[in-house]
């Protein structure tokens, strides 16, 4: 018999700035992060007034982290102190190992105004702290999209859906990332290893996600599931 994961807690995205001046969203990233072991921390940056996006995220230092970003809307453009230089275009990903440490920024330019991504970021264990910084960017075209059941859509980023397998691979925490569209009253389910945290966050829409207590779900809502952590 199958066990669905309980809804554990439903977080709204809160308003903060980032940067050198950015508006976003932080749909977790404070005294919640010991709940998303590995995750430290998930940015929305979605916006259409260039005042809240144009200032930038200019030579952050990290160091024992890993960063994915994901573009939706409008080009980010990279460059590191590993001498990695691009564009993280709509549809793109980006997973920056950031090891022993590494200087990079990022600097959104609009198209027609509109700018919209995310930013999740990922702890490195105590035994890869130390580890030499990684680069991954992977375009639009190289991310496979599956359907496997009528009423949803599936970009496979990383992990596997249906035996179809994302492009971003050998990430130290091992994870799975899915950018999944749901038709009006469809149904998907994926299996979530034991010991593994597992979340979703809504970007457009409104829904359900435990059968049980039918929690309703909309924009900006994150959704935290149980048994996830570790004894």
């Amino acid at each position: 018999m199958t066990e669905v994961r309980a809804v554990e807690r439903v977080l709204m995205a809160y308003r903060m700035g980032e940067g050198a001046g950015v508006r976003l969203y932080r749909a977790f990233g404070s005294y919640e992060v010991p709940q998303f072991d590995p995750f430290l921390m998930l940015d929305d940056f979605r916006a259409q007034n260039p005042e809240d996006y144009l200032a930038g995220f200019p030579t952050p230092p990290h160091r024992g982290i890993e960063t994915v970003t994901y573009m939706l809307q409008g080009p980010v453009e990279h460059k590191d102190s590993m001498g990695n230089t691009g564009s993280v275009n709509a549809g793109d990903m980006q997973w920056m190992s950031t090891g022993s440490g590494n200087i990079h920024s990022e600097m959104p330019k609009p198209l027609d105004g509109w700018m919209g991504g995310f930013q999740l970021w990922v702890n490195l264990p105590r035994s890869h702290k130390m580890m030499n910084p990684r680069y991954q960017e992977i375009t639009r075209d190289k991310i496979p999209a599956v359907s496997p059941g009528d009423g949803f859509f599936i970009r496979v980023i990383s992990g596997s859906v249906e035996g179809v397998k994302g492009p971003v691979r050998d990430i130290v925490a091992d994870p799975e990332y899915f950018d999944v569209t749901l038709c009006p009253d469809a149904v998907f389910s994926h299996e979530i290893r034991d010991g593994y945290t597992a979340f979703a966050y809504v970007i457009s829409g409104e829904g359900t996600f435990d059968p049980k207590e039918g929690y309703q779900v909309n924009n900006r809502d994150l959704v935290l599931f149980g048994n996830g952590l570790s004894a």
